[in-house]
């Protein structure tokens, strides 16, 4: 394969899983998911991408998408089990979002996820041209920059954290908690979302690697590792353009007629993850139901779980208990024609993401925990007037930047309740302001911001270094 002189490495190739017969396929644009962020930038960006197909077996080889050529990783059936499933989505992932599930510990995986890491670093080794960028990629492949240095000193190195990285007591908890930080610090900036992460990791850093530094810089084997917050966006005019199209606002118009024009629609949009606070918020919607505060003949709930880690068994779980609840709920409030509550566990199109985005009155973004939620931003983005309503968790990255939207703790379930009811009855003029301000902010700080100040850093890092 031809070098390039920007590489990116990340757990997964960008592309849908549905591969056409003639092996054609296309850009992978999950709500909220890394390609999308990714997308705007290396749409006209002559780079490599390193990543795995999801399919186990030996990797195809595959066309390009524009100018992005991609390089794919094979995993075998073992090998997706300990290091995807395992290590990074069993152990990691859990610990990363303060143990809102108990992280599972297992000698195994570790080895598994640490040979998988090395052959991602040996792939970006053989793509990068002399002196090129590689941009590694979140926690499934916190060993590559620290393998990749070893391999090729003269490249630049970033590594960014898609997700939170925890308090110092929770990473102490993590048997290899050594190799992962040394991992990651192999980086010349290492970005978080939120400026926390970095003071964590400078707080460890001393404590585990005898390093010097500060939350802006890191002094360890006679190196400098740069790190700092540069919280990641969405391409604002993409979804501005997405949402003004015939088809997007002409389904709008339909679904607000199919769901009742004179209800109120409550939407939430999320993977189908135990981090997201889906329990949680239908909890807090039966009760209201429950009590008479909201009624089904003036208000519904739609909630679209995209289908995610179905192999993982908290997965399955999780999926069978919140069916079974929506079942409860609809059984107990629903009317014959008028369901409480419209579950989509699907994967959706982003013009019907956005047409849908477009028909609520309130949307409802309340993870646990969360390094940033993009589709909270891209509910700002698509709305074509100053109407609706964002309620927000205090535990998503995006809560610090949408100081406007409806914060609310989604562990207290009536203050959630609560949340709700102010949001559903704000006034108009009130929920102008804020949308005004909240539209304004991802404006002025979009996914092209992100990656010039992402990237201009990285590029100061290594001058540094030099």
């Amino acid at each position: 394969m031809r070098q390039s002189s920007l590489v990116v490495v990340a757990n997964r190739l960008p592309l849908d899983d549905n591969i056409a017969p003639d092996g054609a396929c296309e850009w992978r644009r999950s709500p909220g998911g890394l390609a999308g962020a990714l997308h705007a930038i290396l749409e006209q960006t002559p780079a490599t991408w390193v990543g795995w197909t999801g399919t186990i077996g030996e990797a195809q080889r595959l066309p390009d998408l524009g100018t992005l050529r991609l390089c794919p990783v094979s995993l075998t059936e073992a090998e997706a089990r300990g290091y995807y499933e395992g290590f990074a989505n069993s152990t990691l992932w859990p610990l990363y979002h303060d143990a809102v599930e108990p992280p599972v510990f297992d000698r195994g995986w570790w080895e598994t996820y640490r040979s998988v890491n090395r052959r991602f670093a040996e792939a970006a080794a053989e793509v990068a041209e002399p002196g090129a960028t590689v941009w590694v990629q979140d926690y499934h492949l916190q060993l590559v920059p620290q393998l990749l240095r070893e391999m090729r000193p003269d490249v630049v190195i970033g590594f960014f954290l898609h997700v939170p990285f925890p308090p110092p007591e929770l990473f102490m908890q993590l048997p290899r908690r050594v190799e992962l930080l040394r991992g990651m610090l192999g980086a010349d900036l290492v970005g978080f979302q939120r400026p926390q992460a970095a003071h964590n990791v400078a707080q460890l850093a001393a404590k585990l690697l005898d390093a010097r530094g500060a939350d802006d810089a890191i002094t360890l084997d006679d190196r400098v590792v740069r790190t700092g917050a540069f919280p990641v966006s969405i391409d604002v005019a993409e979804m501005r353009s997405l949402s003004a199209r015939p088809y997007v606002v002409n389904q709008a118009r339909r679904l607000r007629h199919d769901l009742g024009s004179h209800k109120r629609v409550l939407l939430s949009v999320d993977r189908l993850d135990y981090t997201k606070g889906i329990e949680h918020r239908l909890t807090a919607y039966s009760e209201l139901l429950r009590d008479g505060r909201l009624k089904v003949r003036d208000t519904v709930m739609v909630q679209v779980a995209v289908p995610s880690r179905e192999r993982v068994e908290n997965y399955r779980g999780l999926r069978d208990r919140i069916e079974g609840e929506v079942g409860r709920i609809n059984g107990e409030y629903g009317r014959v024609g008028e369901p409480a509550i419209h579950y989509l566990n699907q994967p959706f199109d982003r013009a019907d993401l956005a047409a849908l985005y477009q028909t609520a009155d309130v949307m409802v973004v309340t993870p646990l925990r969360d390094g940033m939620n993009l589709v909270a931003k891209e509910f700002v983005a698509a709305r074509r007037d100053d109407s609706g309503a964002l309620v927000l968790s205090e535990f998503a990255g995006a809560a610090a930047e949408l100081e406007d939207a409806f914060l609310v703790n989604p562990h207290d379930v009536d203050g959630l309740k609560e949340t709700l009811l102010h949001a559903l009855a704000a006034d108009p003029g009130d929920l102008a302001t804020r949308m005004k301000a909240m539209r304004s902010y991802i404006t002025a700080n979009d996914i092209h911001a992100w990656a010039r100040a992402y990237l201009t850093e990285l590029d100061l890092a290594r001058s540094l270094a030099l």
